[in-house]
């Protein structure tokens, strides 16, 4: 029957169908070529090194430019003959962190591409990095280091602003305002140029002023590429008040450390002064004597939440008493009636240590950080609390009830502590020692890092645990992730905004106290403190033992004894000029730290960085003006 149909087509049909093998198999050899072409040997992976660190080995590499390049994988060696696959990304990531968990160990690595095909392409270089003993000093050095690239490495690309958590297109306001310290921070140790944190800087406000305000306050979410609100729940779609005033905490931070005379840096005073002016506190009492946390177009007082203390709001009020639009500013009574005008004052007393304000045991450890990463509390009370001590009250007490571990909760003790709002196995709590339901076992490493300036050597010690004895579980791209619970032997692989922020910055408060240096040299700030009630209180700083004819008050320096950084209050009766020397025992000039200096009437804080050189001892601070001379004895203690 073929042989009959072969003989019956027309000459050209009967060519083409006897070719018809031929082609099919020319069609076979094409596909195979093309096939072996697509499944082409991926690309080198280039620019590859090791950063050795304490307990870990950082890997670096460059981003591949060949578009068939589907992942990475990194290959590893701790015994210097064997390797393994310790990990794999895909083809943005740039770092793998490797934990090995000891000093002195070697750690060898390649890595090779996988191509689309899912080919493996030829390996890398091989690079080593030996771990190695750090000091305290590095290792706060490497925590911060790590913490600011949650802010600066994974900031959102279109806004610049902090992303809620590490996932999604999520912004928030008073974690930006965390973040904003944090570049300074950054800047300042070196781990990014200052050009870098102003460049940022810049983008983050420059998104600010284009996105939606009520009454000059922001909302608590954001969308990060577009600017809308994303209600934080279903009346909670406008202002809030709180996270506005934590973001201005921030903003008013880099407003005063950018102060040169460039474009970019009087551009972003301009801005970040419009926003600042623009935010009507006033609006939020809704004509009552506390304020109201929020209030929506569409909801308008609905949620009727007064702020009150004691808890993470007490800038809130310190920046409304400050607005410099003068409508906008609350009335100082406002201090007393509303934030301290609950359950505030107490005399509850626990392990021995009086809590001052506040209920129970004080509360999560938030607390004592969100309001006091720029105001600095040393050295000064109001009617009811110094509360740096109150700070450090609260920490120290948050310390033994993890000692004392009323409900047995597993791993508590010296260096297992710190309960405040994170992350937990069965979602997000404000967890703290007030009782057995809010204490669940969920330990937070932003809870005793965030206090390292009350209780810097329980605050060390936690760090190091968390790092040497947890780091294969704990440590991540951007440093601790958010908590752990070891009675359910559940850790995190989160990271949280409001939980990286206190880490970074209240370390570098506790070493250098930049921030809080930086923060209270706003010109709003001591007239506000001054018009709710704060004074100097004498109990806790070194005072000058007769009172210049030229100023008002004593001068005080704060802290004393101190380190490298300390901050110098004077109250001069009238403007006039300063200039301060550091001398030693004797009287002799070691250096001067401040040249002469035009300080207008009223009360004013001078930052003051001693340097390197002095040893432990006893020093004078002098100070000269046209009108006297003075000194305040000062304590270095290195």
């Amino acid at each position: 029957m073929v042989d009959y149909i072969l003989h019956t087509l027309p000459s050209r049909s009967y060519m083409k169908l006897a070719l018809l093998p031929y082609r099919a198999a020319y069609l076979g050899l094409l596909l195979t070529v093309t096939t072996a072409v697509l499944r082409a040997q991926a690309g080198t992976v280039t620019g590859v090194t090791a950063t050795a660190y304490d307990h870990h080995v950082e890997i670096n590499w460059e981003q591949p430019a060949d578009p068939s390049i589907d992942r990475v994988r990194i290959y590893g060696s701790t015994d210097g003959e064997t390797f393994n696959l310790i990990g794999s990304t895909n083809n943005v990531e740039t770092r793998l962190v490797h934990f090995v968990g000891d000093q002195g160990v070697t750690g060898r690595y390649f890595l090779r591409a996988t191509g689309s095909g899912g080919t493996l392409g030829e390996p890398s270089d091989t690079v080593s990095a030996t771990t190695y003993a750090m000091s305290d000093s590095a290792l706060l050095d490497m925590v911060q280091e790590y913490t600011l690239r949650y802010f600066y490495d994974f900031g959102h690309p279109v806004s610049g602003m902090a992303r809620e958590r590490n996932a999604g297109n999520v912004v928030t306001t008073g974690g930006t305002g965390f973040g904003l310290m944090a570049l300074i921070v950054g800047a300042e140790r070196g781990f990014i140029t200052y050009d870098q944190a102003l460049e940022r800087t810049n983008k983050i406000v420059d998104f600010l002023g284009e996105i939606p305000r009520f009454h000059g306050a922001f909302a608590h979410w954001y969308n990060g590429s577009t600017g809308e609100v994303i209600p934080f729940s279903a009346p909670d779609n406008g202002g809030d008040l709180v996270e506005t005033a934590f973001l201005m905490q921030g903003l008013l931070t880099a407003r005063q450390y950018f102060a040169g005379d460039g474009e970019a840096e009087s551009g972003l005073r301009d801005n970040i002064n419009e926003l600042w002016a623009g935010v009507d506190w006033n609006w939020y009492r809704n004509g009552g004597d506390v304020l109201l946390w929020h209030w929506s177009p569409d909801f308008r007082f609905q949620i009727n939440l007064p702020i009150r203390g004691f808890n993470e709001t007490h800038i809130v009020y310190l920046l409304a008493a400050a607005s410099p639009t003068e409508e906008y500013r609350i009335p100082a009574s406002l201090y007393h009636t509303g934030w301290a005008g609950g359950s505030y004052e107490t005399n509850n007393v626990y392990y021995g240590i009086p809590l001052l304000v506040g209920e129970l045991k004080g509360g999560p450890l938030f607390f004592s950080h969100y309001s006091y990463m720029g105001f600095d509390p040393r050295g000064i009370t109001d009617d009811y609390a110094n509360y740096f001590v109150r700070n450090t009250n609260h920490t120290r007490i948050n310390y033994q009830h993890a000692l004392d571990n009323p409900y047995n909760r597993e791993g508590y003790g010296p260096n297992v502590w710190g309960i405040t709002a994170s992350d937990d196995p069965d979602g997000y709590a404000a967890h703290s020692p007030n009782s057995s339901a809010l204490d669940n076992g969920t330990i937070a490493p932003t809870a005793a890092l965030g206090s390292m300036p009350y209780t810097p050597e329980e605050s060390m010690n936690a760090l190091k645990y968390f790092y040497r004895e947890l780091g294969d579980r704990m440590w991540g791209p951007y440093g601790f992730y958010d908590a752990f619970n070891l009675d359910r032997d559940w850790y995190a692989d989160s990271y949280l905004a409001i939980d990286q922020g206190p880490i970074i910055n209240m370390i570098e408060n506790h070493r250098s106290g930049l921030l809080w240096d930086v923060f209270m040299t706003s010109p709003e700030i001591d007239p506000a403190l001054t018009a709710v009630g704060f004074v100097v209180d004498t109990t806790t700083t070194t005072a000058v033992a007769e009172m210049p004819a030229f100023m008002k008050e004593r001068p005080t320096v704060f802290p004393n004894p101190a380190t490298d950084r300390v901050t110098l209050s004077l109250h001069p009766v009238r403007a006039t000029t300063v200039s301060v020397d550091l001398l030693d025992a004797s009287g002799r000039p070691i250096r001067n730290l401040i040249p002469n200096t035009a300080l207008t009437a009223g009360r004013t804080r001078l930052p003051l960085h001693l340097r390197s050189g002095a040893t432990s001892g006893l020093y004078f601070l002098r100070i000269r003006s046209p009108d006297g001379t003075t000194a305040v004895p000062l304590l270095l203690n290195r």
